[in-house]
């Protein structure tokens, strides 16, 4: 009889358990968010896009694009803006060191896929990629013709003009590097800029780098796949019984499509949790291992209905006309 007891408490305890993680983690009994609008991030501006299928570290996707419907390059002033005009939140963009110790607005390692000339940024003044033509290595049809070729001279923007060009928008600044040097050389220009602009940037990249300009300006809100753990481990670990951990205060997540689901409280309260700690959560397209984002509107009905989060996206232009009435129904 004791034993049967025993089990039954034992029982009872673990469906109050399993009733209170249900309740605790639904978003049925959780703050309303349908007047909340998406946080819509675009990726490098507006650029052209490409297809993932077979992509690797060192493809150059330059070759690769679909039929150009727009004439914007990736990581250009221009980009941007059409972005920001597009109804952009945030915009993304990547940065690279050159010569004579600024930062240039480049995404690849090397040159020679975009440009007419080979290195890398940090073998050229800013004055010299100036010169450069960053449109000459795009082509959809495999090389027959080559749309943006002699359209990018005078393209590449420095990290400066960027900040400049766009003085109170939100910006998120990609350091392409794992070099903690550059995130020092980083921070050191950040830390001149007024606390205001510096609330209106998130910088993300490589650990060593992300944690040198953290311990330089710890108020700037950083990402690194550091961080990231930091607060989604422990999280995982015990964010059914909506404690928080500090290391996921004022801080930036993005979030795979295909892990999202799975954490405690998604979305809506999953959401309010982070929102309440000044932490801003990014949801990208398919696994997250090379920016997937949500460039069709039909990809949006993979996201939760009435989804009110940040949504990562290629295409600015074709996703954020489907939020003029609102958020996802």
């Amino acid at each position: 009889m004791k034993f049967k007891r025993a089990l039954k408490r034992i029982a009872i305890f673990f469906i109050l358990l399993v009733l209170f993680i249900f309740l605790n983690n639904s978003s049925m009994f959780t703050k309303d968010r349908e007047d909340v609008d998406p946080y819509l991030l675009a990726h490098r501006g507006l650029g052209q896009t490409f297809s993932m299928e077979g992509i690797e570290g060192d493809t150059c996707t330059a070759e690769r694009i679909f039929e150009p419907e727009h004439p914007y390059l990736e990581n250009t002033i221009p980009s941007m803006e059409a972005a920001f005009d597009a109804g952009a939140d945030m915009v993304e963009f990547d940065i690279k060191p050159t010569k004579d110790g600024q930062f240039a607005v480049f995404h690849d390692w090397t040159l020679e896929c975009r440009t007419n000339v080979e290195g890398t940024t940090k073998d050229y003044t800013m004055a010299e990629l100036k010169k450069i033509d960053i449109g000459y290595g795009y082509t959809a049809d495999k090389g027959n013709t080559y749309p943006f070729r002699g359209k990018g001279v005078g393209l590449m923007p420095s990290l400066e003009e960027v900040l400049s060009h766009f003085p109170n928008e939100s910006l998120l600044i990609h350091m392409k590097s794992n070099d903690p040097e550059e995130g020092i050389q980083l921070a050191e220009y950040l830390s001149k800029l007024p606390k205001e602009r510096i609330s209106q940037l998130t910088i993300y990249g490589g650990d060593e780098p992300i944690a040198s300009v953290k311990e330089q300006i710890p108020e700037l809100r950083v990402m690194s796949m550091a961080t990231m753990k930091s607060c989604m481990i422990p999280y995982i670990a015990i964010g059914w019984t909506g404690y928080i951990p500090s290391s996921c205060e004022h801080t930036q997540l993005h979030l795979p499509e295909s892990i999202a689901p799975w954490i405690w409280g998604w979305s809506d309260k999953f959401l309010n949790r982070m929102e309440s700690v000044d932490t801003r959560v990014i949801t990208v397209a398919g696994d997250g291992g090379w920016s997937e984002g949500f460039d069709h509107p039909q990809d949006l009905e993979r996201l939760p209905s009435d989804y009110s989060g940040g949504i990562w996206t290629n295409r600015i232009d074709k996703i954020s006309p489907v939020f003029e009435d609102g958020p996802i129904h």
